[in-house]
């Protein structure tokens, strides 16, 4: 009797000549009186953490079924139609577009230039006064291993903007000799310039992204005729989304988040976050939420969240695809 309690009290092993005690008892308290509650209390949050999700699911479909229903457009609670057909005249300082791009092999390299000179052409030729217009490409190629790649990438780069630069477009080449903070340092960079306080409108596009020509047309009235206007985010299209099983499951879900969660916050007027390109910034918005900061990967959503914490508006624009 007594060797059967020792044996409910402690089991013990040895195990390659190392004994091994344990006191069953004890962990078994443990289990009851910490790990099991604990482990109910975060099942139980879990489960209203999944409800919350669901419930901010189906409110958002139900907005964007209100939205479809009623055909509540952007220009229903804004001013855009007044000046639709003003913009050249009575606009002040001038809007510019910005790339960012980045490359690391030559294949990339030759890939890239060809995406960035369609690119480059689809800016310049933005329908807007040329004198107004300053198109700023951010070259962020600084990769020392691939060096002769590098240097035949950007000679090509300059010979595209020279071409361009000929033909009247106030086009800046601008390229940094490190790559600190990623993109986020290479947008704060490319703010530093003198000819950007001339701006009262930043227009931010990713290489691969090619706007059509009357984007600044469609898009910046909503900023001009609204002050409490900050972003103007247009959606993205995919050009490539029947290639494979994939791109068309990639396109769906980012579908969703354009059509479902980015539309019913826009028509709230709630807070919903810069995708990073295909988006018109205020200048001033920008300076008062203190600019590009590099100390996180997801600089878009971060400039976001400090400028809807000042209480800055956005708009989302979801027949404006890009």
């Amino acid at each position: 009797m007594e060797g059967a309690l020792k044996m409910q009290l402690k089991l013990e092993a040895s195990v390659n000549g190392v004994r091994i005690s344990i006191d069953t008892t004890w962990t078994r308290e443990l289990r009851s009186f910490l790990i099991v509650p604990l482990f109910k209390c975060l099942v139980a949050l879990c489960l209203i953490i999944s409800l919350l999700v669901f419930i901010e699911g189906i409110y958002m479909n139900l907005v964007v079924l209100y939205v479809k229903l009623f055909k509540r457009k952007p220009e229903k609670s804004t001013n855009r139609s007044r000046c639709r057909r003003t913009l050249s005249s009575d606009m002040k300082p001038t809007p510019w577009s910005l790339f960012k791009f980045q490359c690391t092999t030559k294949k990339r390299y030759i890939y890239m230039y060809s995406v960035l000179q369609l690119s480059i052409g689809a800016a310049c030729r933005l329908i807007w006064p040329l004198e107004r217009l300053i198109v700023q490409v951010l070259d962020d190629s600084t990769n020392q291993t691939i060096k002769k790649y590098r240097t035949e990438f950007q000679g090509l780069v300059n010979t595209e903007c020279a071409k361009w630069e000929s033909q009247g477009v106030n086009i800046k080449c601008e390229r940094r000799d490190n790559r600190n903070g990623y993109k986020a340092g290479a947008l704060k960079q490319g703010m530093k310039h003198n000819y950007v306080k001339l701006c009262s409108y930043v227009v931010i596009f990713d290489t691969d992204f090619q706007p059509e020509p009357d984007y600044l047309q469609r898009s910046v009235p909503f900023l001009v005729h609204n002050p409490e206007v900050a972003l103007v985010q247009a959606r993205w299209r995919f050009m490539n989304s029947n290639k494979c099983l994939m791109t068309r499951m990639q396109e769906m879900s980012l579908n969703y988040h354009f059509m479902a969660e980015i539309e019913s916050g826009s028509t709230r007027h709630a807070f919903f976050s810069f995708n990073g390109t295909a988006g018109v910034w205020r200048m001033d918005a920008m300076e008062e939420a203190g600019g590009w900061h590099d100390r996180t990967t997801v600089e878009d959503m971060d400039l976001a969240v400090r400028a809807g914490l000042l209480g800055w508006k956005f708009v989302f624009l979801n027949d404006l695809t890009m």
